[in-house]
Parts: C-alpha cells; sequence; structure tokens
C-alpha cells in the first residue's frame, strides 16, 4: 500500500469503524426513506422535500464510506443483515407523527456523530488524513442540519 503510506495493521481498526458507520448511514436511509413516504399533516410538504435531501445525502455518503473502505483496500460489507448486526441505529416505524419522525432523526444524528468520533480517533492515531478530512466534512454537516431539525421542532416561543 505504498500509496497510502500507512502501515496495514493500522488501518484495519480504521476499517472496523468505517464498517459500522456504514451500517449506520443504511439503516438511517432506509428510515429516511420511510419518512419520506409516509409523512401526513400540515408539515407534509417542508418535511417530504427535507427527509429527501436528507437521504439523497445519506446515499452519496453512504458510496463515499464504502469507497473509503475500498480505497484503504479493503471490502465494504454489503449485506444488509450485517448492517442490522453492526449499527447502533434500529429500524423505525415510519407510521409516527412528524414530530416523532424529526426527534428519531435527531436522535440517529447523535449515533452518527458519536461512530464519526471513533472513525476519527482510529485515523488520527495511524496518521489516515484521508478518511480524517471526509468523516470531519461530515461531522460540520450532521451539526448544521441537527440545528436546523431542531430549530424546525421548537416553538416561536422558545
Amino acid at each position: 500500500m505504498s500509496y497510502l503510506d500507512l502501515k496495514s495493521k493500522d488501518i484495519e481498526p480504521i476499517v472496523k469503524e468505517l464498517n459500522t458507520l456504514l451500517a449506520d448511514f443504511n439503516i438511517y436511509y432506509q428510515n429516511l426513506r420511510g419518512y419520506h413516504w409516509n409523512v401526513l399533516g400540515k408539515n407534509f410538504f417542508d418535511l417530504h422535500i427535507k427527509f429527501e435531501e436528507l437521504y439523497t445525502d445519506a446515499r452519496i455518503k453512504i458510496d463515499e464510506i464504502a469507497e473509503r473502505i475500498l480505497t484503504l483496500r479493503h471490502h465494504p460489507t454489503s449485506e444488509f443483515s450485517k448492517y442490522v448486526e453492526l449499527s447502533s441505529i434500529k429500524e423505525t416505524s415510519s407510521l409516527i407523527p412528524d414530530q416523532q419522525m424529526v426527534k428519531n432523526i435527531l436522535e440517529q444524528h447523535e449515533a452518527i456523530l458519536k461512530q464519526m468520533s471513533k472513525v476519527v480517533k482510529k485515523a488520527e492515531a495511524a496518521g489516515d488524513e484521508g478518511t480524517i478530512d471526509m468523516i470531519g466534512g461530515y461531522i460540520g454537516e450532521i451539526e448544521k442540519v441537527s440545528w436546523m431539525l431542531d430549530a424546525w421542532s421548537k416553538e416561536s416561543s422558545d
């Protein structure tokens, strides 16, 4: 792996955490699809569009995470049963009120951010600047979306 300038033994812990992140994003993605399809009520138009934006972004990140694992000369997990096993995010029903959907997304963001922190720590230990750079960008994006969803869920008097 001369083009990476990383030791094989240092890469394996990064790949393990990236595969967990990949699992998290796949469950998150499917939850978002369900919310997009099933949202009802006065917030339908806003949330239907927002949920599509979020799952489109998640789909892109899924591909980028898998490609990063391949760049590190390993294979990404690709079985949904493994995603369910690895992920700290659980499948959720989409037959719930819109406020609960947003609350669930914020909780899933929290889990994803925690997993990203684990990835960054392993990447820092190995000197893996490529992974650190990629995940660092994701962290800022998810924090911003979380702030916006949190603001949406508040009453204007809060």
